[in-house]
């Protein structure tokens, strides 16, 4: 076993592929008392195998990490192996990020039972970006699951049990997120995260968001579904903008207009982490600024939380 690296959490608890997982859970996190917001990062994993490539998650001083899943439909280290690496020798948190689109059932359960051994107890499923008619010349969908099929899965396998109903030799204890979009129909979006409840979602992530009454919004539509607010706790997105990046979401032409005139999409993003907390928000979901090729800018990321304190 002395190739088997062993290290420390950000806790400083012994952790390693075959001891027993000490790994902070993002529930547990958001149930205890502090100060300020529970923040979450977004992390490209690298287009490459050197180590050296994920060196930017240092800069990076979230609660968490949340490794991406093939962003932008690219070749890149898999989530679980990035997650893994930036744990145990980054001393980080992580979340690893899976897609329902590229694995069937069988490889998908496998992969997050590694996950599991590796002490990797944080995931959020997501469906993946879809393939356009090019795409598909070159590669398939798979999509076995559905993004609520896998979640309801995952939440069979911490009982014990594989998605052929036959018993595994251990449980896993996986802590499920989801994903929401309110930039889309609220209703529909209400609808399908009643469903991802049900199925056993444990928190939300969501696209970059710009006003709170978006929140309230969705509060109003899901409780006419559920008939109670959604309790789970809800990371909301705050992308870093860039006025040379990508840009996700609908965002408000006074912000545009912001950033056409000079102004930093770090000092934006900081005056809108200030409005979400003032508002009531405690937790946050933070994007890098991306830009073509899927660079990113954590050193922007470094500044945002910083700026914050």
């Amino acid at each position: 076993m002395s190739g088997i690296p062993l290290g420390r959490n950000s806790r400083g608890q012994c952790s390693g592929p075959f001891m027993e997982p000490t790994m902070a859970k993002i529930t547990d996190i958001c149930s205890e008392s502090r100060d300020g917001p529970v923040i979450i990062c977004d992390f490209s994993p690298p287009r490459g195998a050197d180590p050296a490539l994920l060196q930017g998650a240092l800069s990076v001083d979230a609660d968490f990490l949340c490794v991406a899943y093939s962003p932008g439909k690219s070749v890149r280290v898999d989530s679980v192996i990035a997650a893994y690496v930036i744990k145990e020798q980054m001393e980080r948190d992580v979340i690893f990020t899976i897609a329902t689109r590229d694995m069937n059932k069988l490889a998908l359960q496998s992969h997050l039972l590694g996950a599991s051994q590796l002490g990797l107890h944080n995931v959020i499923v997501v469906g993946g970006d879809g393939f356009t008619e090019r795409d598909l010349t070159v590669v398939k969908d798979v999509s076995d699951f559905t993004s609520t099929g896998l979640i309801t899965a995952i939440k069979a396998m911490n009982l014990g049990t594989d998605y052929k109903g036959l018993k595994l030799r251990s449980v896993t204890d996986f802590c499920v997120g989801a994903t929401i979009d309110l930039g889309r129909d609220i209703e529909r979006e209400a609808r399908l995260t009643y469903r991802k409840v049900l199925a056993g979602a444990d928190f939300f992530i969501t696209q970059p968001v710009y006003h709170l009454d978006q929140v309230e919004r969705f509060q109003e539509s899901y409780e006419s579904v559920a008939w109670e607010r959604l309790s789970m706790p809800i990371f909301l997105g705050l992308q870093i903008l860039d006025a040379k990046g990508l840009i996700f979401g609908e965002v408000p032409e006074s912000i545009k207009k912001d950033l056409e005139h000079g102004r930093e999409g770090t000092d934006i993003a900081i005056d809108l982490l200030h409005q979400f907390v003032a508002g009531g928000i405690t937790n946050i979901y933070l994007v890098p600024p991306i830009f073509r090729g899927g660079l990113r800018d954590y050193e922007a990321t470094k500044r945002v939380l910083e700026g914050f304190k």
